[in-house]
């Protein structure tokens, strides 16, 4: 039952992912594109999925533990330093260059389409290097 209600949210969260044109790489690009043709609908979406996510994070943390067992993270140290701005930077050109960050680029695996895949590996292989370099919290 736990399998089905972890793919029951993942097809939901990509098909939310769908609708809102976020694994459209050409429209997440017009958003980013604030000097040229800026499409700001993407910014209605990011909105919507912050009012969801604090509206509803206050009803799932005052739960003593998640529904599925485990428990909740600890609170996320605030601490700046070099490992986040790096993490945060290298996020930020690979959304720009490609028009895709982690969650759209997974959904868009469905399409077949070369360039995602080339995309995804290269992800995955950030991330195992990352591991490598910095240990099983990065």
């Amino acid at each position: 039952m736990r399998a089905f209600a972890y793919l029951f949210a993942g097809a939901v969260f990509g098909c939310g992912l769908a609708i809102a044109g976020m694994t459209n790489p050409a429209k997440v690009l017009g958003f980013l594109d604030l000097t040229g043709q800026w499409d700001p609908s993407l910014a209605l979406v990011m909105g919507g999925a912050l009012t969801t996510y604090l509206l509803g994070g206050r009803v799932v943390l005052k739960r003593e533990a998640p529904v599925h067992g485990g428990s909740f993270p600890g609170k996320p140290s605030h601490e700046v330093d070099v490992r986040l701005v790096g993490g945060s930077a290298l996020f930020g050109i690979g959304w720009g260059l490609a028009g895709f960050c982690p969650g759209p680029a997974v959904t868009n695996l469905a399409r077949l389409d070369p360039m995602v895949f080339g995309f995804v590996g290269a992800m995955v292989a950030g991330m195992l290097l990352a591991q490598q370099l910095f240990g099983s919290d990065a």
